[in-house]
Protein backbone atom coordinates (compact mmCIF):
# COMPACT_ATOMS: atom_id res chain seq x y z
CA UNK A 1 0.00 0.00 0.00
CA UNK A 2 1.35 3.42 -0.98
CA UNK A 3 1.57 6.26 1.47
CA UNK A 4 -0.85 9.10 0.56
CA UNK A 5 1.47 12.01 1.26
CA UNK A 6 -1.06 14.72 0.28
CA UNK A 7 -3.59 13.33 2.74
CA UNK A 8 -0.93 13.14 5.43
CA UNK A 9 0.13 16.77 4.83
CA UNK A 10 -3.50 17.88 4.96
CA UNK A 11 -4.11 16.04 8.24
CA UNK A 12 -0.91 17.36 9.83
CA UNK A 13 -1.61 20.92 8.66
CA UNK A 14 -4.83 20.81 10.69
CA UNK A 15 -3.10 19.75 13.94
CA UNK A 16 -1.37 21.81 16.60
CA UNK A 17 2.28 21.46 17.54
CA UNK A 18 2.85 19.17 20.54
CA UNK A 19 4.54 21.65 22.89
CA UNK A 20 4.13 25.08 24.46
CA UNK A 21 6.59 27.93 24.05
CA UNK A 22 6.33 28.17 20.25
CA UNK A 23 9.11 30.43 19.01
CA UNK A 24 11.28 30.06 22.12
CA UNK A 25 14.30 29.18 19.94
CA UNK A 26 14.37 32.78 18.58
CA UNK A 27 16.42 33.97 21.53
CA UNK A 28 16.64 34.20 25.27
CA UNK A 29 16.64 31.24 27.59
CA UNK A 30 15.15 27.99 26.36
CA UNK A 31 12.22 26.55 28.34
CA UNK A 32 12.92 24.44 31.41
CA UNK A 33 11.89 20.80 31.54
CA UNK A 34 13.51 19.98 28.20
CA UNK A 35 16.92 18.89 26.99
CA UNK A 36 18.72 21.71 25.16
CA UNK A 37 20.98 21.78 22.12
CA UNK A 38 23.25 24.73 21.29
CA UNK A 39 25.65 24.63 18.35
CA UNK A 40 27.56 27.48 16.75
CA UNK A 41 30.05 26.17 14.18
CA UNK A 42 32.02 27.79 11.36
CA UNK A 43 31.15 26.10 8.04
CA UNK A 44 32.69 28.35 5.38
CA UNK A 45 33.70 31.83 4.31
CA UNK A 46 32.22 34.49 2.06
CA UNK A 47 28.95 35.49 0.43
CA UNK A 48 28.88 32.52 -2.00
CA UNK A 49 29.26 30.03 0.88
CA UNK A 50 26.53 31.88 2.81
CA UNK A 51 24.17 31.67 -0.17
CA UNK A 52 24.85 27.96 -0.73
CA UNK A 53 24.27 27.23 2.97
CA UNK A 54 21.00 29.20 3.00
CA UNK A 55 19.77 27.55 -0.20
CA UNK A 56 20.65 24.10 1.14
CA UNK A 57 18.92 24.80 4.43
CA UNK A 58 15.70 26.28 3.06
CA UNK A 59 15.31 23.66 0.30
CA UNK A 60 15.71 20.74 2.74
CA UNK A 61 19.07 19.65 1.28
CA UNK A 62 20.77 19.84 4.69
CA UNK A 63 18.37 17.17 5.95
CA UNK A 64 18.86 14.98 2.87
CA UNK A 65 22.65 15.23 2.98
CA UNK A 66 22.47 14.37 6.70
CA UNK A 67 20.83 11.09 5.68
CA UNK A 68 17.14 11.73 6.28
CA UNK A 69 14.37 11.08 3.78
CA UNK A 70 12.36 14.28 3.29
CA UNK A 71 8.81 14.89 2.14
CA UNK A 72 7.54 18.46 2.42
CA UNK A 73 4.31 20.27 1.66
CA UNK A 74 6.43 23.08 0.19
CA UNK A 75 9.68 22.95 -1.76
CA UNK A 76 11.06 25.67 0.52
CA UNK A 77 10.79 26.05 4.30
CA UNK A 78 8.10 28.68 4.85
CA UNK A 79 5.92 29.36 7.90
CA UNK A 80 3.23 26.68 8.09
CA UNK A 81 5.04 24.21 5.80
CA UNK A 82 4.80 20.61 6.98
CA UNK A 83 7.84 18.38 6.62
CA UNK A 84 7.96 14.67 7.30
CA UNK A 85 11.44 13.36 7.93
CA UNK A 86 12.22 9.66 8.05
CA UNK A 87 15.22 8.01 9.66
CA UNK A 88 16.19 4.37 9.87
CA UNK A 89 15.01 1.36 7.91
CA UNK A 90 12.31 -1.27 8.06
CA UNK A 91 10.67 -1.75 11.45
CA UNK A 92 13.20 0.61 13.05
CA UNK A 93 12.19 3.51 10.78
CA UNK A 94 11.09 6.67 12.57
CA UNK A 95 8.56 9.10 11.12
CA UNK A 96 9.34 12.63 12.25
CA UNK A 97 6.59 15.16 11.37
CA UNK A 98 7.24 18.87 11.95
CA UNK A 99 5.83 22.27 11.00
CA UNK A 100 7.88 25.36 10.22
CA UNK A 101 6.88 27.84 12.95
CA UNK A 102 8.94 30.85 11.84
CA UNK A 103 11.57 32.00 9.39
CA UNK A 104 14.26 34.67 9.59
CA UNK A 105 15.36 36.39 6.38
CA UNK A 106 17.83 39.14 7.22
CA UNK A 107 20.80 40.18 5.07
CA UNK A 108 23.38 38.19 7.05
CA UNK A 109 21.12 35.88 9.07
CA UNK A 110 18.67 33.42 7.55
CA UNK A 111 16.99 30.33 8.83
CA UNK A 112 13.90 28.76 10.27
CA UNK A 113 12.56 26.72 13.15
CA UNK A 114 10.22 23.81 13.11
CA UNK A 115 8.12 22.34 15.86
CA UNK A 116 7.02 18.80 16.50
CA UNK A 117 3.64 17.48 15.37
CA UNK A 118 1.68 14.42 16.58
CA UNK A 119 3.59 11.25 15.72
CA UNK A 120 7.03 12.78 16.34
CA UNK A 121 9.02 10.74 18.89
CA UNK A 122 9.94 13.96 20.72
CA UNK A 123 8.20 17.22 21.52
CA UNK A 124 9.88 20.56 21.13
CA UNK A 125 11.39 22.97 18.63
CA UNK A 126 14.60 23.21 16.64
CA UNK A 127 16.00 26.32 14.94
CA UNK A 128 18.63 26.42 12.20
CA UNK A 129 20.29 29.77 11.44
CA UNK A 130 22.96 30.47 8.85
CA UNK A 131 24.84 33.60 9.88
CA UNK A 132 27.64 35.54 8.19
CA UNK A 133 29.61 37.63 10.64
CA UNK A 134 31.68 40.73 9.84
CA UNK A 135 34.84 38.76 9.02
CA UNK A 136 32.97 36.81 6.31
CA UNK A 137 32.88 33.67 8.46
CA UNK A 138 29.71 31.63 7.74
CA UNK A 139 28.28 29.85 10.76
CA UNK A 140 25.47 27.41 11.42
CA UNK A 141 23.69 28.04 14.70
CA UNK A 142 21.35 25.36 15.96
CA UNK A 143 19.18 25.83 19.06
CA UNK A 144 16.68 23.28 20.22
CA UNK A 145 14.66 22.13 23.16
CA UNK A 146 13.02 18.73 23.28
CA UNK A 147 11.87 15.90 25.49
CA UNK A 148 10.65 12.39 24.73
CA UNK A 149 7.05 12.10 23.55
CA UNK A 150 6.82 8.47 22.47
CA UNK A 151 7.29 5.34 24.52
CA UNK A 152 10.28 4.45 22.32
CA UNK A 153 11.97 7.82 22.96
CA UNK A 154 11.30 7.60 26.71
CA UNK A 155 12.62 4.02 26.85
CA UNK A 156 15.79 5.16 25.06
CA UNK A 157 16.80 7.33 28.00
CA UNK A 158 20.34 8.66 27.45
CA UNK A 159 20.51 6.92 24.06
CA UNK A 160 17.76 9.23 22.81
CA UNK A 161 19.85 12.30 23.73
CA UNK A 162 22.92 10.72 22.11
CA UNK A 163 20.91 10.11 18.92
CA UNK A 164 19.88 13.79 18.86
CA UNK A 165 23.51 14.86 19.28
CA UNK A 166 24.48 12.52 16.42
CA UNK A 167 21.83 14.01 14.12
CA UNK A 168 22.92 17.54 15.07
CA UNK A 169 26.51 16.60 14.14
CA UNK A 170 25.19 15.30 10.80
CA UNK A 171 23.38 18.61 10.17
CA UNK A 172 26.58 20.56 10.81
CA UNK A 173 28.56 18.27 8.49
CA UNK A 174 25.84 18.56 5.82
CA UNK A 175 25.82 22.38 5.88
CA UNK A 176 29.62 22.41 5.79
CA UNK A 177 29.48 20.13 2.71
CA UNK A 178 26.82 22.31 1.05
CA UNK A 179 28.85 25.51 1.56
CA UNK A 180 31.83 23.93 -0.18
CA UNK A 181 30.10 22.16 -3.09
CA UNK A 182 27.80 23.48 -5.73
CA UNK A 183 24.57 21.55 -6.01
CA UNK A 184 21.00 22.23 -7.02
CA UNK A 185 19.08 22.53 -3.74
CA UNK A 186 15.82 22.80 -5.69
CA UNK A 187 16.20 19.20 -6.79
CA UNK A 188 12.79 17.60 -6.60
CA UNK A 189 12.94 14.91 -3.97
CA UNK A 190 9.36 14.68 -2.81
CA UNK A 191 9.32 10.93 -3.29
CA UNK A 192 7.56 8.65 -0.93
CA UNK A 193 10.16 8.24 1.82
CA UNK A 194 8.52 5.05 3.05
Amino acid sequence: MRWDVRKTFSELAATEVTYRDVGATRGGPLPTGYGHVHRDVSVGTGRAAFKRAVDGLFCWQMHRVAGLAVASSDAKATPGAVVILRAGWGPAQLTIPCRVVYTVEEADRRGFAYGTLPGHPEQGEEAFMVVMIGTGDVRIRIRAFSRPASLLARAGGPLTRMAQEYVTDRYVDAIRHLTQHRSDPRRADRRDPG
